[in-house]
């Protein structure tokens, strides 16, 4: 049997310093001599020497690296190799140039740095500045002039002490002092100047002494040195500088400071200074001083966030500390392979065949699922071998651990610094603890605990001391153990599989075994409050957090509040729903919550009856499926799961501890636990929602008795289809509605529909749920009980029917349609838009009463069909008896409206009085309920069918045809020339007249004679007109021809003779427009009489110059003439001659001629008249007129 412990090459038990002490010379050799150089090392030195031999401006070195990563190691052995140290007799650089003998570049480089001679300042920051205070403006200052004193062989725990000392020893007298206080104190200076408050006395003489001071001046000299010492960086650079010049060419100084990160933290003054160090010693050494510092963060991660001022500060830093050399997981694995689990010959035997055996299973065995972070696996056999016995998943998540510990200052120390231990102790600690396993047992994850525990503080691991006292379960503890490592860990999800992962013990352990030990150990460390379960998380808790889970678990939660909860998660988390749609019956139904048989909220006829596993029958199927017979409801049994349940009822405790604990201002760090609470709840509650999809999805499902068989569904789509089942089983008669959809916006259209079915009583073709309906209205008749459109609807909506409520509804529209039903409101017909309109307002049903349509023969409606069909000349479109009286009704009025259009035009047409007494007899026949047209119709029926033979029909012919267009001529004709037709055709006129007035003008050939008549009539005084217009003509043209002779008219220009002959040209045609005899003879005898003499009148005057104009009194004198004129012979000076006066001419027509009787009887009356009227025409003539003939 093969055992661990056989298999390394050096036994693992040996002593390998865990943590590597930059103050500690106790096993330097060793350190160099099993110092591991990866090959990311080797880079990184390359680097640093290239920058160490090649200096330009950068003098800083930042070592970063996570806890255990052998920052520390690489610093110390730098400050050996680069300083070549003697050890043991052997130089530094002998020890280590073995390491780097393949690679010829970086064995060159080593080899020329360390032939630079150099002194290498070793220490780790945060023990040297034991009694120096951060808060000190100058402290990192003060800790390298320290370290830098002390390696001057000054004291460097007083500074002023130090000065005193370099100062005696500037002038030589250092030694004469130490060796004249030895002889004064009795002791040395060097125990002396520890306690020189007490050995001021001695201290003063060995001065004066050593010097040759006065004994006065050296009384107090340690004082005077305490009040005047000042220290600063550029004295600090100073001092550096002049021991390097001591020290000969080319020497160099270089300080290694180890953890500088976690002393400056996230302090921005002491990063600051430390680049104000690092670049005065740049300034005035020029690259023979070098910091050299290691940090668990980067460059980056110290600095953290800073606002525009503080970034421009750090990019100084930054270029200080240009060479970087970060360290990475993989070079502590491969260290800790190298230096602890370095294999025999054996060994790789014997893993070579266990790899062969258990490789196909690895990649699955160390998975992690859920979600959880990818971490490494085996990549070979040769992998496999290097990390045998520990996992590769194991480095990198233990060093997450590490770093969330000390985040969250799990260890002891200032700095929350793991302190003690490394990586590589700790897999040394855990390789020794597997020393005497068979080989085929791994490193479990638990194990990492034991490596740290001395680091942690007391109160962090108090739990776990706990539980390994009291709990009585060794692995339940160690389960603890690995879910504290992780606990801050945020990528790795710690569920039940993946902590079996970090538990397993071996290749070929037992799955099914294994998980069932870690659900059970999860189980007793839950229940016991040593962690807390979320959802499928496990997660340790720490004291605080304990007290607040245990506290949680203590809130007292209504049972109330925790089934409104699982109502809300199964109902609007799950079903969603609040109403389901039956597909075959295309509508919503609404339902009812229940869980576990209570109400939740408001009643329905369905329902969905969710059993949990509070109820007191959830075990007992087969009696939940019995008891749904008898109840119209969808029972979903839910399985069992006390899992579920606890989380609920913890979901709503912890919802009531939070709101609770949040309203009395928590601690801060209760404060964030009770965030955590809150977000961990709020996880929870979606780890609820999801498995409650899940109990729905595998639920039992119940109707009426008969568990029904859906699987594989979405637990939605599952309910809904279950739900229709349960639909189809209550609602037996929903069938009747023949899978047909309806709709509100329908009722109109069923309202207004035809049928072509019989219109007699005993034919009907009514659907299965028409006649439902119809034989429930009947019923109701029967028993005198009053049917209203409310009382059908609550009927049919319920079992056994289950109707749509627009379903109903199109249905009740469609009876009336089918005239089987009439309907009423406040005693009224209610019927056509206003029906609908009803139908359609809920509030408005309850006073839709129903009545039964009357029925009538089949003589009835055939007498009534062939009415109409006689009366209005077409068949009527109406298919049943309420539809056929309606129809006929509104056929009257129609006809009626018509008949009173005609009646209008009466004024025109005066034979139209003959439809008046038939409009009244209309009347007397409209407006009538549809029955009435069946049953006392025929009584007027030969009345309103003679009218409309002798009456309605001739005046419709004669009024749409070619005889009211020959009497409209005629009346119009007749109307246009009652003047001209006193000239002629006067009895013709009158024959016209006398046929349009005639009453029954519209009957017979009374129109055609009109027609005769008035063609001839047209003709005659058409001939009138041209004769009239031909004469007036004619004396108009020779009046014109008249003026055209005057002499006065020959002399006038062109313009005013075509002004003057367009005048007579309008006169002519005036006449030749003119349609009426007296209006030719008037515009002819205004021509001649008033028009003609103008004319001649105007002919005058244009042709008659104007007068010159008048000369003017007097003339002024010319210059030089005497202002005395003599006056012409005769002493009358000449006047001008007159202007000639305008002719005016007269017409005879307008002439008065003075007569006393008022005609000519007789010859002598002729003389007299004659006489009289030469007279008249001499007077005119005597005063300058002409008289126009």
């Amino acid at each position: 049997m093969t055992i661990l412990r056989d298999i390394f090459e050096k036994p693992v038990d040996r002593p390998i310093e865990g943590v590597i002490k930059a103050d500690d010379d106790a096993s330097l050799r060793i350190e160099l001599e099993e110092y591991v150089l990866t090959n990311e090392i080797e880079k990184q030195i390359e680097k640093f020497l290239d920058a160490y031999k090649n200096y330009t401006t950068a003098n800083g070195v930042w070592i970063s690296g996570f806890f255990g990563s052998g920052k520390s190691h690489l610093l110390k052995m730098l400050a050996m190799v680069l300083e070549n140290r003697k050890v043991d007799g052997s130089t530094a650089y002998e020890l280590f140039k073995d390491k780097c003998a393949d690679n010829e570049i970086l064995s060159a480089d080593l080899k020329r740095a360390v032939s630079i001679p150099s002194r290498s300042i070793l220490f780790n920051i945060d023990q040297k500045a034991d009694v120096i205070s951060k808060d000190q403006i100058d402290a990192l200052l003060s800790v390298f002039q320290k370290v830098f004193d002390e390696a001057c062989g000054y004291y460097g725990k007083q500074a002023h002490i130090a000065q005193f000392e370099r100062d005696l020893d500037s002038r030589n007298v250092f030694s004469a002092f130490r060796e004249a206080y030895q002889a004064i104190a009795g002791k040395p200076w060097e125990r002396g100047r520890e306690q020189a408050l007490l050995e001021g006395s001695n201290i003063a003489n060995a001065y004066a002494k050593a010097t040759g001071a006065d004994a006065s001046e050296a009384a107090g000299i340690l004082t005077k040195y305490r009040s005047d010492y000042k220290v600063s960086i550029e004295d600090f650079a100073d001092k550096v500088k002049a021991y390097i010049d001591a020290q000969g060419k080319d020497f160099r100084l270089n300080f290694f400071v180890d953890e500088v990160g976690q002393y400056i933290a996230d302090n921005v003054k002491l990063m600051t200074n430390l680049q104000t160090i690092a670049e005065s010693l740049n300034t005035k050494c020029r690259g023979r001083a070098w910091i050299i510092v290691t940090a668990q963060q980067d460059m980056n991660a110290v600095i953290g966030d800073m606002n525009e001022r503080q970034e421009n500060d750090f990019s100084k830093i930054q270029a200080r500390f240009a060479n970087r050399m970060p360290l990475n997981s993989a070079d502590v694995a491969e260290v800790i392979q190298k230096r602890l689990l370095k294999k025999t010959e054996l060994g790789v035997g014997s893993l070579s065949d266990l790899y062969r055996r258990e490789c196909n299973n690895m990649r699955t065995l160390f998975d992690f699922a859920d979600g959880s972070i990818h971490l490494k696996n085996f990549e070979d056999r040769d992998h496999f071998i290097h990390s045998y016995p520990f996992i590769p998943y194991q480095y990198p998540l233990f060093q997450m651990a590490i770093q969330g510990l000390s985040q969250h200052n799990a260890f002891e120390g200032r700095h929350s610094s793991v302190g003690e231990r490394s990586m590589l102790g700790v897999f040394q600690e855990v390789a020794i603890h597997l020393a005497e396993l068979e080989l085929g047992q791994i490193a479990t994850f638990d194990l990492m605990f034991e490596g740290i525990r001395t680091a942690l503080k007391s109160s962090v691991q108090q739990s776990i001391q706990i539980a390994e006292r009291n709990l009585g379960d060794e692995f339940a503890t160690r389960i603890l153990k690995a879910l504290f490592l992780v606990k801050y860990v945020k990528p790795f999800k710690p569920t039940a599989r993946n902590i079996a992962i970090l538990m397993r013990e071996k290749f070929d352990e037992d799955e099914t075994a294994l998980k069932r030990r870690v659900e059970a150990a999860l189980s007793l460390l839950e229940q016991n409050t040593y962690i807390q379960r979320n959802g499928d998380l496990f997660e340790f808790l720490t004291d605080e957090e304990k007290d607040v889970e245990q506290e949680i678990k203590n809130v007292d939660v209504d049972a109330t509040e925790v089934a409104r909860e699982l109502e809300a998660l199964i109902f609007d988390g799950v079903i969603k729903d609040r109403k389901i749609r039956h597909d075959g019956a295309a509508h919503d139904y609404s339902f009812a919550r229940k869980l576990d048989d209570r109400l939740q909220g408001r009643d329905y006829e369905l329902s969905i009856n969710v059993v949990t596993p509070f109820h007191e029958h959830s075990g007992n199927a087969k009696a939940l499926r019995m008891g749904s017979m008898s109840n119209d409801e969808l029972v979903i049994l839910l399985k069992a799961d006390d899992r579920f349940a606890r989380d609920l009822v913890m979901y709503k405790q912890t919802e009531k501890y939070v709101r609770q604990t949040r309203a009395t201002a928590p601690q801060a760090s209760i404060e964030r636990i009770i965030s955590e609470k809150g977000q961990q709840n709020a996880n929870r509650y979606r780890d609820l929602s999801t498995r409650a999809r899940t109990l729905v999805a595998e639920a039992q499902l119940f109707v009426r008795g008969e568990e029904l068989d859906l699987r594989g569904e979405d637990p939605q789509a599952r309910v809904r289809r279950a739900f229709q089942m349960l639909v189809d089983k209550v609602y037996t008669n929903l069938p009747m509605l023949r899978g047909a959809t309806y709709a509100e916006t329908d009722i109109g259209r069923f309202l207004r529909q035809t049928n072509d079915g019989a219109l007699i009583s005993g034919a009907s073709n009514l659907t299965e749920a028409e006649q439902e309906i119809l034989n429930f209205a009947q019923g109701n008749v029967r028993t005198g009980v009053r049917t209203s459109v409310k009382a059908i609807v609550e009927k049919f909506e319920v079992k056994p029917y289950g109707w749509p409520n627009a379903a109903i509804l199109c249905t009740v529209a469609s009876l009336f349609a089918h005239g089987k039903l009439e309907a009423r409101s406040d005693g009224a017909p209610l019927e056509g838009d206003a029906l609908e309109k009803a139908l359609k307002n809920a509030h408005a049903l309850a006073n839709i009463v129903l009545d039964l349509q009357v029925e009538f023969t089949a003589n009835q409606v055939r007498t009534l069909r062939e009415f109409h069909a006689e009366m209005f000349d077409s068949q009527p479109a109406a298919s049943e008896a309420k539809a056929l009286g309606k129809e006929t009704g509104e056929a009257i009025a129609k006809l009626v409206a018509e008949l009173v259009a005609l009646e209008a035009q009466l004024q025109d047409y005066s034979f139209l009085a003959a439809i008046t007494p038939v409009i009244a007899k209309l009347r007397e026949v409209e407006n009538k309920a549809y029955g009435w047209y069946f049953t006392d119709l025929p009584r007027h029926e030969d009345a309103l069918l003679d009218a409309k033979e002798q009456v309605i029909d001739p005046i419709r012919r004669f009024m749409g045809g070619a005889q009211c267009k020959i009497y409209d001529e005629a009346r119009n004709f007749l109307a246009e020339q009652v003047t001209n037709l006193s000239y002629t055709g006067s009895s013709q006129a009158e024959v016209i007249r006398a046929i349009l007035a005639d009453p029954l003008c519209y009957k017979g050939n009374a129109i055609q004679q009109v027609k005769a008549e008035l063609d001839k009539l047209r003709a005659n005084v058409d001939a009138l007109l041209v004769q009239e217009r031909d004469s007036a003509l004619r004396g108009l043209a020779e009046l014109k021809t008249k003026i055209e002779a005057v002499p006065e008219f020959v002399h006038l220009d062109a313009a005013a003779k075509a002004g003057i002959l367009s005048e007579c040209e309008a006169a002519e045609t005036s006449v030749r427009n003119a349609k009426l005899v007296a209006m030719i003879r008037e515009r002819t005898a205004n021509f001649r009489s008033e028009t003609y003499p103008a004319l001649l009148g105007k002919v005058a005057r244009l042709a008659t110059p104007p007068a010159p104009p008048a000369p003017p009194a007097t003339e002024p004198p010319q210059p030089g003439e005497s202002k005395v004129r003599e006056a012409p012979a005769g002493g009358i000076p000449p006047q001008p001659a007159p202007a000639p006066s305008p002719v005016e001419y007269v017409s005879t027509a307008n002439l008065k001629v003075s007569f006393a009787s008022p005609y000519l009887a007789s010859e002598a009356d002729v003389e007299t008249y004659l006489q009289s009227y030469r007279e008249t025409l001499l007077a005119e003539i005597r005063r300058g007129k002409r008289i126009t003939v």
